[in-house]
């Protein structure tokens, strides 16, 4: 038996659904030989629960290629790091990631991919938050299922509420009458927002969503300047109106700093729950020349289907991955591109020097 040669063989071997390999994402820690097989220690920093069958059909492969004829052990672990922002911004406890999912306009399931994009990265094995930001309209304890929870409060700090999968999620929702319009002006939507962000007690999450108002006003500005932003999804439909929105969203990021993670495009196709018939009723590949027009990736086309309204009405994001496995996918595809466009960034080191304080 050859440790070497069989590291060799790791470090080539392909992380699926990706073109890179373990030993680009510096993934292999330890290769040891023990009484019951090889054993061997692999790290990412990111998720790795949708891509663990596949990789372990592929490193099986590649080392009985390379001669292995062990039982084989896979020891996988993730770690999730802070990783930077805009200069000047502080990051925020509890919270290593911020993803800001933006709409240049109303109605095109913005809110509805924000909870499902989080639903299927918690899937994933990841700790994850959702900041409900869309004052006027707060939607997301019920799309989580957690509509009729209230927040407690220990040290004067809010403590999210948990949904199903261990999300955590704020709203104002949680804190006003939901029946009752919210008529604030600017500088208050501004400060209530930031309530909501730095006066929750978040624990330990590695990507936060933050599920944004459409458009391009008050607190999209809060966001550029006093959040610490790892980057922004931007949702679209194909339809030429949403698309002209949609690129004035990107254009707004681009203007304040904040990098586009990707483009996803919603109810690409409707499909017919009785015969299953794919029909553009939006037009077709908009959010597709839109991602390539801007040199931004696409995270994928979701499909205008009854079971995901459904599920947004009842608040069973989870049990709708679970259950439509072809809606799942792209979902988990989408949110695993996020998570590894996150991992390429340079990590955060601000909280590993001191405060200076000139008196």
């Amino acid at each position: 038996m050859d440790i070497e040669t069989y590291t060799r063989a790791l470090a080539a071997t392909a992380v699926p659904d990706t073109p890179r390999t373990l030993g680009g994402e510096k993934a292999v820690k330890r290769v040891r030989q023990e009484k019951d097989g090889l054993h061997i220690d692999l790290a990412f920093g990111f998720p790795y629960g949708s891509i663990k069958a596949a990789l372990a059909a592929n490193i099986q492969t590649a080392l009985s290629a390379a001669g292995c004829t062990e039982p084989l052990h896979l020891h996988l672990s993730a770690d999730i790091l802070t990783h930077k922002v805009r200069p000047g911004v502080a990051t925020i406890k509890g919270v290593k990631n911020i993803i800001a999912v933006a709409s240049g306009k109303g109605g095109v399931g913005k809110s509805t991919t924000t909870a499902n994009l989080a639903a299927a990265m918690a899937r994933m094995g990841a700790r994850v938050g959702v900041l409900d930001a869309d004052l006027y309209g707060p939607s997301q304890p019920t799309m989580l299922g957690v509509q009729d929870r209230k927040p407690d409060q220990q040290n004067k700090k809010l403590i999210p509420v948990e949904a199903a999968g261990g999300i955590q999620v704020m709203s104002i929702g949680f804190l006003v009458d939901t029946d009752q319009a919210v008529v604030w002006r600017g500088p208050m939507v501004s400060q209530a927002l930031q309530q909501l962000m730095f006066q929750s007690e978040w624990d330990d999450v590695d990507y936060l969503f933050i599920d944004l108002p459409p458009g391009t006003g008050d607190i999209q500005l809060t966001l550029s300047q006093k959040i610490p932003v790892t980057g922004a999804v931007v949702v679209t439909t194909p339809q030429d109106i949403a698309l002209i929105d949609a690129r004035k969203a990107v254009d707004m990021f681009g203007k304040v700093n904040i990098p586009i993670l990707g483009v996803l495009e919603n109810m690409s196709v409707h499909i017919c729950s009785n015969c299953g018939h794919a029909e553009a009723v939006f037009g077709a590949e908009g959010g597709k020349n839109l991602a390539a027009r801007l040199n931004v990736p696409l995270l994928g086309q979701l499909p205008l289907t009854l079971a995901v309204r459904e599920a947004m009405d009842s608040g069973t994001a989870l049990q709708l991955l679970e259950n439509h496995p072809a809606i799942a996918k792209t979902y988990t595809d989408a949110a695993f591109q996020i998570a590894l466009a996150i991992s390429d960034k340079g990590r955060d080191y601000s909280k590993a020097f001191p405060k200076i304080v000139v008196e």
